[in-house]
């Protein structure tokens, strides 16, 4: 089990960037691929990014692919989201997600186990 708290939410003109902060509870923190997600008013939970244990691997959804990068610091229990050159429609709110077990990334939200309680971002134009 590991609880998920995140952080660095908030509202950012178009263009600008933020960090998202995932904290973790667990001390098998570097054992979960971690992913983040984000839903929009009206519109279905979307992937966005996903990293695995020690960072090596990464795989980022094509409307944040050279914009978003994730990262991870498994000394911190964190994971990161850096989101540069935002856009009106990042604007969701963005969770982020934990899968035990197997060190594959995955973009599919069904395959996470755990999730974080979410955090607003908006992009004003």
């Amino acid at each position: 089990q590991v609880q998920l708290v995140e952080s660095g939410g908030g509202l950012v003109q178009a263009g600008g960037s933020l960090r998202l902060s995932c904290a973790g509870s667990g001390r098998t923190f570097r054992n979960y691929v971690m992913g983040w997600f984000r839903q929009a008013p009206g519109k279905a939970r979307e992937f966005v990014a996903t990293i695995s244990w020690s960072g090596g691997n990464t795989y980022y959804a094509d409307s944040v692919k050279g914009r978003f990068t994730i990262s991870r610091d498994n000394a911190k229990n964190t994971a990161y989201l850096q989101m540069n050159s935002l856009k009106p429609e990042d604007t969701a709110v963005y969770y982020c997600a934990a899968r035990g077990g197997i060190n594959s990334i995955s973009p599919h939200s069904y395959e996470y186990n755990y999730w974080g309680q979410g955090t607003q971002i908006t992009v004003s134009s």
